[in-house]
């Protein structure tokens, strides 16, 4: 990856470090399926508008109807489903942990399905390390977390694998704008959603919530979904998906972050530790310091 894209990689990062903010005032009073539907709608409904503004026309998206469906059922419908599924039964550090193999599966996904993100060691290499401070940041909350049962942490892993289908998917829509990518499978997860949520909820109480809740909801769907939605699907035709797939590692260290920049929280050791081997991983897969290190004629 070049200098720009590692800068988007971290923007993205950070965008959805934040979401953690907007998904915890928000799930306090509304329904975990009902704020899926309300994120996606609000985004897709935004997107709309913004391409009915400035463009390019959402009829570009119509060739790729299926492809979209399929990114919208990988990306959004199913992960979605099998996090929140996951998560009654495990705590949210050793979801973090599970979340942040995306990267691995990604790799061995796409080692087997491309020809042009094939393993190499020092991606592996630094998908391990990643992992691995993912799970010393989050310290003794990850050791409190570990019991549950196995289909709960078998769910976190499905959606790991899911996302990483995902960035297959949407390799094959390199040539459409990032824009309408994004557009097109967010209003396919809208219209998965609603009859989602209708059978499981019906429409009482639909939108029941506080204004906080509210501001959190559509914080969460227009900053942390569709603009990133941009972001992400650029990242994936100019970087690739497994580059791509990286953001999962940097998302729980800029939550941390943001929490102790704006929530006066205490930043422990453990937490440095975890965001430094991080840091090594992402350097290990760029490679580039350690081409820098070789001696000359080497």
């Amino acid at each position: 990856m070049n200098a720009r894209d590692w800068a988007k990689l971290l923007f993205l990062g950070a965008i959805w470090g934040g979401s953690f903010f907007f998904v915890h005032i928000a799930v306090a009073e509304i329904e975990p399926l009902k704020l899926v539907l309300f994120r996606v709608l609000i985004a897709a409904s935004a997107l709309h508008v913004y391409l009915l503004l400035r463009g390019p026309s959402f009829r570009l998206a119509l060739p790729h109807a299926a492809t979209l469906v399929g990114l919208s059922l990988l990306n959004n419908v199913i992960p979605f489903s099998l996090i929140f599924a996951g998560q009654t039964e495990i705590g949210a550090g050793l979801a973090s942990v599970l979340n942040a193999t995306t990267p691995f599966w990604t790799l061995v996904v796409a080692n087997m399905l491309t020809s042009d993100e094939k393993l190499t060691w020092n991606k592996l290499a630094g998908i391990v390390l990643g992992i691995g401070g993912t799970a010393v940041m989050i310290g003794p909350g990850l050791v409190a977390g570990l019991g549950g049962p196995v289909w709960a942490k078998m769910a976190l892993i499905g959606a790991s694998l899911s996302y990483a289908l995902a960035l297959m998917v949407a390799r094959r829509l390199r040539g459409v704008p990032p824009a309408i990518v994004a557009t097109g499978q967010l209003t396919s997860s809208t219209l998965i959603m609603i009859p989602v949520v209708l059978v499981m909820h019906g429409t009482t109480g639909l939108f029941a919530a506080s204004s906080g809740a509210w501001m959190a909801v559509f914080a969460l769907a227009l900053l942390s979904t569709a603009f990133a939605y941009i972001l992400f699907f650029g990242l994936v035709a100019s970087a690739g998906a497994t580059n791509t797939s990286l953001v999962t590692l940097i998302v729980p260290a800029s939550a941390i972050l943001l929490s102790v920049t704006f929530l006066g929280e205490k930043l422990e050791p453990f937490e440095l530790g975890g965001m430094a081997l991080i840091a090594l991983g992402l350097v290990t897969i760029d490679g580039r310091l350690f081409r820098r290190r070789q001696p000359a004629g080497a």
